[in-house]
């Protein structure tokens, strides 16, 4: 499996078939993952967790708190893509990280960045 970032008009391909999408909450500073798996044809987010919890962000039900992240299954389908904002307004973007490490995404102001399954050939999707 592959997952193409597409942000200011290119496109990189990464061979994974999971990640860990991260960013800090931009009013309360706390810390949120999602783990992700590539499909052929989708992205499905598998575990999420929240470091903390405040205004608009209580765990949901069934949330476990572990070594201070509360952990939990998101109740959402599989994803053709994720669309990224890349506002600028907030101290850091977000942290893309695989087994072959990790990478920063708008962490300046831009156009928005989309995460999707790459087809065989390591190219986007058509839209």
């Amino acid at each position: 499996m592959s997952l193409c970032i597409l942000a200011a008009g290119k496109t990189v391909t990464l061979s994974v078939a999971a990640f860990t999408l991260s960013w800090t909450h931009s009013v309360e500073r706390t810390r949120w993952q999602e783990d992700w798996k590539v499909t052929s044809s989708s992205l499905q987010v598998v575990e999420a967790r929240i470091e903390g919890s405040g205004a608009g962000m209580e765990p949901p039900e069934g949330a476990v708190l572990k070594e201070g992240w509360w952990s939990y299954a998101p109740d959402v389908g599989p994803q053709r893509r994720v669309v990224l904002a890349a506002s600028g307004a907030t101290s850091d973007g977000w942290t893309l990280c695989t087994v072959q490490g990790c990478r920063e995404l708008g962490r300046t102001a831009g156009g928005p960045i989309v995460l999707e399954p790459c087809r065989p050939d390591g190219t986007s999707q058509p839209r």
